[in-house]
């Protein structure tokens, strides 16, 4: 079911879909109301079964829609690599169906990359929907131990996440980016399935020179996790067995071997705190699937790393180095 428009869009923005029926309404009427701009709508829905797409078309007419259909769940990384591809505009824009964007949203980030064309990545102001108080995240950290998170999750939004900045890389939820940029690194590697996908994007998008900026006038409210469950083993797996695999194919020399100790201690702490906690299953298999897929993960180390454009130590300033870091962030994610 594809519906086209002649006229050029300024963006493409792809949505994926999985049994997601009633925050993706919310989502594309939040759509509706985007001011100032031509943007056709891609969705890949991945199997749902709860009438995800009925009468898409007759309730929002005026939307331009690329929809593609699929029987099974072909995840996240796969299917937003066919959005991209199947994108007309310059820029695409991922959006996560649960992800309801303010109506100059997509204005303010398209009006930031017009403005700032030594980026190619950007990222959203995301509110967490039940609590607009707290802040969902603004832009993504990534730590040299290997962890990543959202900067200022769950922090006042009142006082944090107010100024425009570069950050590491956006949140895959609510981010801009150069549909060509995207392309020449291949888009997500899709052994990924979910999960990490988009920092690993964003560290190929950074070897390859780019930049992020954090765009804090584009706002979205962001429920999270309405597919798969907050802390569930699914997010566990495949978190922990992809953060494995970002540290190895990205972490450019001599950090790799710096920072090699650092990594480790963190898996095995993960390993024992997640067990304790009662995952211990979902946490072993990721590590053994992790260590499983290493040569995989080398070989493509091997093309990434050869193709590098930006100095180490130029990415060394973009990263997050302090070794207390990653528990300030833990304890602050899990602070009531």
């Amino acid at each position: 079911m594809v519906k086209f428009c002649a006229v050029k869009m300024d963006a493409s923005i792809i949505i994926i879909a999985w049994n997601s029926k009633d925050v993706l309404y919310t989502c594309l009427a939040k759509l509706k109301q985007q001011v100032g701009r031509q943007f056709e709508i891609v969705i890949i829905d991945n199997g749902s079964s709860d009438g995800t797409l009925e009468d898409i078309q007759l309730i929002w007419p005026s939307l331009v829609f690329n929809i593609r259909r699929f029987e099974e769940n072909k995840g996240f990384a796969v299917s937003n690599n066919i959005g991209a591809h199947l994108a007309g505009g310059k820029w695409i824009i991922l959006l996560n169906a649960d992800a309801f964007p303010e109506s100059d949203w997509l204005e303010q980030l398209l009006h930031a990359a017009e403005q700032n064309p030594q980026y190619s990545m950007f990222s959203s102001r995301q509110l967490q929907y039940n609590s607009p108080d707290r802040l969902d995240g603004s832009g993504d950290a990534y730590h040299i131990s290997g962890l990543a998170w959202r900067n200022y999750y769950n922090y006042p939004s009142n006082g944090y996440g107010l100024e425009q900045k570069e950050v590491f890389s956006p949140c895959a939820a609510a981010a801009l980016y150069s549909r060509e940029e995207f392309l020449k690194v291949g888009g997500f590697d899709e052994d990924y399935f979910s999960y990490f996908e988009d920092v690993d994007l964003g560290f190929r998008l950074r070897l390859s020179g780019a930049k992020c900026l954090y765009v804090p006038e584009a706002v979205v409210r962001h429920v999270g996790s309405a597919s798969t469950g907050k802390r569930s083993d699914f997010s566990v797996y495949y978190g922990y067995r992809n953060m494995i695999w970002t540290f190895v194919k990205n972490m450019p020399f001599p950090y790799f071997w710096i920072f090699l100790p650092i990594h480790v201690s963190t898996v095995l702490f993960f390993f024992i705190y997640l067990t304790i906690r009662g995952q211990g299953s979902a946490i072993s298999r990721a590590i053994f699937d992790a260590l499983r897929g290493l040569p995989k993960a080398l070989a493509k180390r091997k093309l990434i790393q050869k193709d590098i454009k930006i100095k180490p130590q130029d990415l060394l300033k973009v990263m997050s180095i302090g070794l207390l870091e990653p528990y300030r962030e833990f304890i602050n994610r899990n602070r009531s």
